[in-house]
């Protein structure tokens, strides 16, 4: 599964996005949209890492999605 998939279905990915980063409230999943950009400075910012740790889980959550699948 790529991030094209994923932003494709972000309705249906919301609440595993949610599952993974809990500490994100539901606007705020909201209002990324998708965008991967978007998640991951919403990620940098809750959790206090730094962007590349940030999209590192977010390669992982893709990875994830992709065995499951």
């Amino acid at each position: 599964m790529n991030w094209d998939i994923i932003k494709g279905n972000w309705k249906q990915m919301k609440g595993q996005v949610q599952s993974k980063w809990g500490e994100l409230t539901d606007d705020e999943i909201d209002q990324a949209e998708g965008d991967r950009a978007r998640l991951a400075g919403l990620i940098q910012e809750r959790y206090g890492v730094a962007r590349d740790e940030a999209e590192r889980q977010i390669d992982a959550f893709i990875a994830q999605h992709k065995s499951a699948a």
